[in-house]
């Protein structure tokens, strides 16, 4: 065998060193992990998410800036407990490039903290809750959607605006609903209202029948509620049920009445939501997107799908901005900064604090849609109170 004095052995070293950083520098696939729930209260929303981000993919011929996407997809379950754990599986199992999730407020600061620790790149297409974006916002953390305050404090400037003066507000006990609550607090009361009660059940709990007792025999001018998914639905029927949905009027943020429509039937006909995604926008992305949505899915989208078709496009400015190299990451990260996306909703741009800056329509149901009535505010910046960066 031939010996090998150390300055050959270390040019050898170095050589292979050097091949294998090309060698992951030129790779042709990003590693994309979904994080998202796939079971529970929360599935038909993961569901949406993906479906609209692998729809952009699509339609760029199935690669961003010319890099194939390769999927990796954890069920988060809607467990802030394992949020971490799940979020390691993707990135030390799965070595994934980019993290995309979640819906559940408390599961994505799992998520946030791991992105945070690891410097991996996270782009939120849902959870709202308003610390990612604000005091634990970082540079690598994105998201495409809302903070819980937008489309809530929206709505206390409507309630306001409709002469009311008193509310009661009812929502799950957990960072979403008691955010959401909180931002319509400040705008409701900013505008002379008052909040005289606030209710609130543990997550995921679906029973509502004391709760609504309760707000029968305080007759307030107005209810303000928080829920998504299956617990909107049976919010929304159980309020009608109660005889309370003509006595005194029921608003929410729009999760109340996106992606629940058909199993809340007549019981949501009416119903005032604000959000930043309305039915009937009618402008050329949104038909286009909607179209082609339906032709994929045999379904009509949501803002949930809105939010991950976003996220897609988030990606692919920053990739195109670093030339399609992942490794680039100060002109990706510069690129997703400074992208204006052409989104269903309305051309967004981000806020320093990497927050949709956006419009937050006021939408009404009208034969199991979410018609849009009116812009409740516009272009609306989460203040990100808070957020050092």
């Amino acid at each position: 065998m031939k010996n090998f004095s150390a300055s050959s052995l270390l040019t050898l070293s170095c050589a292979l060193l050097a091949a294998s950083t090309a060698q992951a520098q030129s790779s042709d696939t990003i590693k994309v992990g979904l994080m998202l729930p796939y079971t529970g209260t929360f599935a038909q929303l993961g569901v949406a998410i993906e479906n609209g981000f692998k729809l952009f993919v699509q339609e760029q011929g199935g690669a961003l800036a010319g890099k194939k996407i390769e999927f990796f997809k954890v069920d988060d379950e809607s467990e802030p407990s394992k949020g971490i754990e799940n979020a390691n599986k993707l990135v030390q199992r799965d070595k994934v490039d980019v993290l995309i999730g979640t819906v559940h407020s408390g599961v994505a600061m799992g998520m946030a903290k791991v992105a945070r620790d690891t410097k991996t790149l996270l782009i939120i297409p849902n959870a709202g809750a308003d610390a990612i974006t604000g005091a634990l916002c970082a540079p690598n953390i994105f998201r495409t959607s809302f903070t819980n305050w937008q489309p809530a404090y929206a709505m206390g400037l409507v309630a306001a605006e409709r002469k009311h003066k008193s509310a009661v507000t009812i929502t799950w006990k957990y960072a979403a609903g008691e955010e959401s609550v909180k931002g319509f607090k400040e705008g409701f009361e900013a505008k002379g209202g008052k909040v005289t009660k606030e209710l609130s059940v543990p997550f995921p709990t679906v029973e509502f029948q004391a709760l609504l007792a309760e707000i029968a025999a305080a007759k307030p001018d107005a209810v303000y509620t928080f829920f998504a998914g299956a617990g909107a639905v049976k919010f929304v029927k159980d309020y009608a049920a109660a005889g309370l949905k003509d006595k005194i009027p029921l608003y929410g943020a729009g999760f109340l009445t996106d992606g629940t429509l058909d199993a809340q039937g007549d019981a949501a006909s009416g119903l005032l939501t604000t959000l930043h995604y309305a039915d009937g926008l009618d402008t050329p992305k949104d038909r286009s997107f909607r179209l082609s949505y339906a032709k994929t899915y045999k379904l009509q989208p949501d803002v949930y799908a809105v939010q991950g078709y976003d996220a897609a496009q988030m990606l692919a400015a920053g990739l195109k901005a670093a030339g399609g190299d992942f490794s680039k990451r100060e002109a990706l990260i510069k690129g997703m900064e400074l992208a204006k996306i052409d989104s269903p909703r309305g051309a967004f741009t981000l806020s320093k604090a990497h927050n949709p800056v956006q419009d937050i329509y006021l939408r009404k149901v009208e034969n199991k849609e979410n018609k849009m009535v009116s812009v409740a505010a516009k272009g609306l910046a989460d203040p990100a109170r808070g957020c050092r960066m």
